[in-house]
């Protein structure tokens, strides 16, 4: 009975993570050589979860969008998506601050911010100082959808499901079968 519920618990996937996170802090904190010649495999998990990201948030747009009957149902259910996404992303900003502010990380690292090499993140600055809001908007449609998918580029492929996923709810049940 009690092997049987152990097997029961063991076997959901939040609990996998779990022990996985506990291991990998066990790990990396009493044999932290060990810990980082396993890096190669935390890449690779990495890139397997890349690689299946657009190919799921494609399939779950569309389905879920071409499925319903109703287009203004649809379109309920994005706002409460949207709001729901601004009021998650919201207290998850302040928890963060939170502990940011409890627990001050990096404080005591003696790191000095003159001795930091600017350069690794240089790309990322300069591509943001020149997107202003009219190439957010050009950068939402794709060149190419394989281009986006190929990039991993997220609100091109969230767009054009949108695209596909109204398109296959119009033409009704002929597109069943697709769907």
């Amino acid at each position: 009975m009690l092997v049987s519920k152990v097997r029961k618990t063991l076997s959901k996937l939040y609990v996998q993570v779990l022990i996985g996170i506990i291991a990998g802090i066990l790990l990396g904190h009493f044999y932290p050589d060990i810990g980082s010649q396993l890096k190669p495999l935390g890449d690779l998990f990495i890139k397997l979860i890349r690689m299946l990201l657009a190919p799921i948030i494609f399939a779950s747009v569309v389905v879920g969008i071409a499925r319903m009957n109703d287009l203004h149902e649809a379109g309920r259910v994005g706002v409460k998506a949207v709001l729901y996404f601004e009021v998650a992303s919201t207290i998850a900003l302040l928890v963060g601050m939170v502990v940011v502010n409890v627990f001050k990380p990096g404080v005591g690292m003696n790191v000095d911010p003159s001795h930091i090499d600017g350069s690794a993140i240089s790309t990322y600055t300069t591509a943001a100082k020149q997107h202003g809001l009219l190439d957010f908007f050009m950068s939402i449609v794709p060149n190419s959808i394989v281009g986006a998918f190929a990039n991993g580029e997220i609100l091109p492929i969230i767009f054009f499901s949108l695209l596909l996923a109204i398109s296959l709810a119009r033409l009704g049940p002929r597109t069943a079968p697709f769907v």
